[in-house]
């Protein structure tokens, strides 16, 4: 089970990484999930999976004889609180530079001083000369 894990884990890594090297804000998008999903696992695999009750100390017993760690999973679950948001910053940066600049392809973005035809800002060509 945890060789099959490594191999998921490498598999979103490689995935995640090449996504992000892409020119498309939207595929760095993805690519940016596809980490995150993947350090989730590599937490949840680095935990040690097993299957115990839950670490509850029940009525009448001074200690817990088999229980899962709760540390991987709150780790866990923060982590996915903190993809969550960072994803749905950068997807709201994404659409706002999409509608101002009119492109998501990472090389028109280059050159973000220069207004573009389309901005409301810009000046109509024929009175450039003026």
């Amino acid at each position: 089970m945890t060789f099959l894990l490594a191999i998921v884990i490498g598999v979103l890594f490689t995935v995640g990484l090449y996504m992000m090297m892409r020119r498309s804000l939207t595929k760095v998008l993805i690519g940016l999930m596809l980490l995150g999903q993947a350090i989730n696992l590599l937490i949840f695999t680095a935990g040690r999976l097993q299957r115990a009750s839950p670490p509850l100390i029940p009525l009448g017993a001074d200690q817990i004889t088999k229980s899962a760690d709760p540390l991987p999973q709150a780790l866990i679950l923060t982590a996915i609180v903190i993809s969550f948001g960072v994803t749905a910053f950068a997807l709201v940066l994404a659409r706002q530079t999409y509608s101002v600049l009119g492109t998501n392809d990472m090389n028109e973005l280059r050159d973000t001083d220069i207004i573009p035809k389309y901005h409301p800002e810009a000046v109509p060509e024929e009175e450039e000369g003026l």
